[in-house]
């Protein structure tokens, strides 16, 4: 009888740990897809900002300087909140795995209270 009841406790506390690292995975996986996403606008804004550049140039003059420092303006913002962005990703996913680990210690530690009992 100990033996199935210790076997079912592995089995579950298996299940769980799986659940816990397949939820955490999911996180991550969702965090990266937005990461992602985020990095590729921006990509794509950077992109316009660089044609809308090249095009004030060929108008020449002194507005063409003005409108480069403009688009230059543009594509230091879009990188800084890129920058931000790609911070705010690395934080949610360092946040998951460490609620990832504690829920295994917790799991873990429970598990070691049932089997001392």
């Amino acid at each position: 009888m100990k033996k199935i009841a210790f076997t079912l406790l592995l089995v579950i506390l298996s299940a769980t740990t799986l659940f816990s690292c397949k939820e955490a995975a999911d996180k991550a996986k969702e965090a990266s897809e937005e990461a992602s996403g985020t990095l590729e606008k921006a990509g794509e804004e950077l992109q316009e900002a660089a044609d809308d550049a090249a095009n004030a140039l060929k108008k020449a003059g002194t507005e063409t300087m003005e409108i480069g420092e403009k688009a230059l303006d543009s594509i230091k913002k879009a990188g800084s909140e890129t920058m931000d962005k790609a911070e705010e990703m690395g934080k949610a996913l360092k946040n998951t795995a460490e609620e990832t680990v504690e829920d295994l210690k917790k799991v873990a530690e429970e598990t070691k209270e049932k089997m001392d009992n």
